[in-house]
């Protein structure tokens, strides 16, 4: 038996006890005719129970998952001896030990519903430490590892204008001496992010205003759902959608008109990109608007305001923390956005304010960084955290940016 037969049939004995325990405390109350002889409802007993039996097990499957690997070679061969008996023995015996005790609990003297409380509020501290912690994880690895390409690379190429990060493998190789210029690729991340927003922020939000103030509630349930489609298109669908229609479009027409376009442009990308975004400000701005309580507009209508007057003047301005958070959501998207990106702009560092020029992004470098057999003590590899810490920071900046913005809104209407 392996690791993952084990834990289904650690989930599948689990179940079963929460299925039989709470049959159990329910018989109790039955044969009392009295649903107060138990302290606490026969869900909290199933529960306790299924709790009891489970965690301890899952403990140590898990211990063993992450830190097996530390154990001493001996001790390692012994618990891998067969298919993997002591392990077996030890989570079964854990189990039925925790069955057991809950069994006992399944009485009118034991008050379960504070022990499952009590228990479900270290589990959730317990997952929130977690993600705190892996967030920190991820920070530092990727600190580490720029601090390590800046010892490689002075802080000053690094924010200079060239970027070609290709090294010499051999000391007699021409041509490879490596530049590490972010300068451009922050640009092009910025060129395509404001290219796919103008287009996504006006049409989402004029979107959400319609569907909220002026659609019909048939109207709503049929256009909402479309529009909430296009989430769940995959990217590489926008970028065949960019090369196919936008790009030849965008070409064509730059022609007639005496200009001159790359067959690989910010501006597709950009278009693409933008009809990616739309049900995400629309989505949250809707229900931002929803949100805005009903007392507001009516003391606008009371007060003479037209039905567009109250929505530019009241609503609009009471759900800005709403549509401040999908807007956000819009940009996070569209600064990581890479199949995108790489299908209809290229993967060429060029700093270019042109939107019919082909450009890259910070994302697609990166992906291009780690993409192969590469040494990690490179600096062409170590770039890929630079990169990466740069557009943490720089997003992170954003985000600060927009809590300000919310909370000077939420004090004016709350």
């Amino acid at each position: 038996m392996n690791n993952v037969q084990l834990i289904i049939l650690l989930l599948t004995a689990s179940t079963l006890i929460y299925i039989i325990a709470g049959r159990r405390a329910k018989a109790i109350q039955l044969q009392s005719h009295d649903n107060r002889v138990t302290k606490s409802a026969p869900l909290y007993y199933a529960w306790h129970t299924a709790l009891w039996s489970s965690i301890p097990p899952m403990i140590i499957l898990i211990g063993w998952l992450l830190w097996g690997d530390y154990l001493p070679a001996s001790i390692r061969l012994a618990i891998e001896a067969g298919p993997l008996p002591i392990l077996i023995i030890v989570c079964l015996t854990l189990l039925l030990i925790g069955a057991a005790w809950g069994w006992q609990c399944i009485n009118s003297q034991h008050n379960t519903r504070k022990a499952v409380e009590k228990l479900m509020t270290w589990v959730l501290i317990a997952a929130s430490t977690i993600a705190i912690l892996t967030t920190i994880g991820i920070v530092v690895s990727v600190l580490f590892e720029s601090i390590k390409f800046f010892n490689l690379v002075p802080i000053s190429e690094f924010f200079s204008l060239h970027w070609s990060p290709q090294t010499a493998i051999r000391a007699d190789q021409v041509g490879a001496s490596g530049a590490f210029g972010a300068i451009p690729l922050f640009a092009g991340t910025l060129l395509i992010t404001v290219i796919a927003m103008i287009l996504a922020l006006p049409v989402g939000l004029m979107s959400a205003i319609f569907l909220a103030e002026y659609a019909t509630s048939h109207i709503r349930n049929s256009v909402k759902p479309l529009l909430e489609i296009l989430a769940g298109i995959p990217t590489v669908v926008y970028g065949f959608i960019a090369v196919l229609w936008f790009s030849p479009f965008i070409k064509n027409t730059a022609e007639t008109l005496g200009l001159q376009a790359s067959a690989e442009s910010a501006l597709a990308a950009g278009l693409a990109m933008g009809i990616m975004l739309i049900p995400f400000i629309c989505s949250f701005a809707d229900d931002a608007l929803h949100a805005v309580p009903r007392a507001l507009r009516d003391s606008s209508y009371a007060l003479g305001a037209t039905h567009s007057e109250t929505i530019s003047k009241v609503v609009l301005p009471a759900a800005v923390p709403g549509i401040m958070g999908g807007i956000l959501l819009a940009v996070s998207r569209a600064i990581g956005e890479t199949m995108i990106v790489v299908m209809a702009a290229g993967m060429s560092a060029k700093l270019t304010a042109n939107p019919l020029d082909s450009t890259t992004t910070v994302t697609v470098q990166i992906v291009a960084l780690l993409i192969g057999d590469h040494e990690f003590d490179s600096a062409k590899t170590l770039a890929a955290f630079a990169l990466g810490l740069t557009l943490f920071l720089a997003t992170l900046m954003l985000n600060i940016v927009a809590l300000k913005i919310l909370k000077t809104y939420r004090e004016q209407y709350e």
